[in-house]
């Protein structure tokens, strides 16, 4: 069986944090990130088998509340995604690079699960929404030609939302660039 991503967000920091909690107590999960997020919300990501993700999900939402903003479980979620959740996703060399922006965090693991299903790439990062006005980003390198494909279908799968806002893929990028954006 895969593994599933729970994602919570909520629009109280001490909530937040209780939440985390309540869903740690509920199911053998893993806590990926709990972390407050611009503009003074919290995020709560969990990962493990779509079962105990499931019972810690419903967990998170009871103890919410009326503080829940939005919450999503991605099922089968590609295993390159908690990695690039929590910044350890070893890549080698980059013959290009996508960037997909969106307009919340949950939104930006949505994508990056998408793309990299989508496409032969692998997940660089998910940045989510720490000083970037809960934003996200998703950085995927690979071959251009994997990595405008798999753009191109997290785009066509969240176009309907309005959350995804803007995209890019540059093909051979600076060395320079790319060492800013794997330190």
């Amino acid at each position: 069986m895969g593994k599933s991503i729970g994602l919570l967000e909520l629009k109280s920091i001490p909530v937040g944090i209780e939440t985390a909690d309540a869903v740690l107590k509920a199911a053998n999960v893993e806590l990926l990130t709990a972390t407050p997020t611009c503009p003074g919300k919290y995020v709560i990501i969990i990962c493990g088998a779509v079962g105990a993700v499931k019972s810690a999900m419903e967990s998170g939402r009871q103890t919410a509340g009326i503080y829940l903003v939005g919450h999503h479980t991605i099922n089968n979620v590609h295993a390159s995604v908690p990695e690039a959740i929590v910044g350890t996703s070893e890549v080698g060399h980059i013959a290009s690079i996508g960037v997909i922006e969106t307009m919340t965090a949950l939104t930006a693991v949505e994508a990056g699960d998408y793309a990299a299903k989508a496409a032969n790439v692998r997940l660089m990062e998910i940045r989510i929404a720490r000083g970037l006005g809960g934003k996200g980003f998703v950085l995927l390198p690979g071959a251009v030609y994997a990595v405008r494909y798999a753009v191109t279908a997290a785009m066509n799968q969240l176009e309907e939302t309005g959350d995804i806002t803007s995209s890019s893929v540059i093909a051979s990028p600076h060395p320079g660039l790319i060492d800013k954006l794997t330190n």
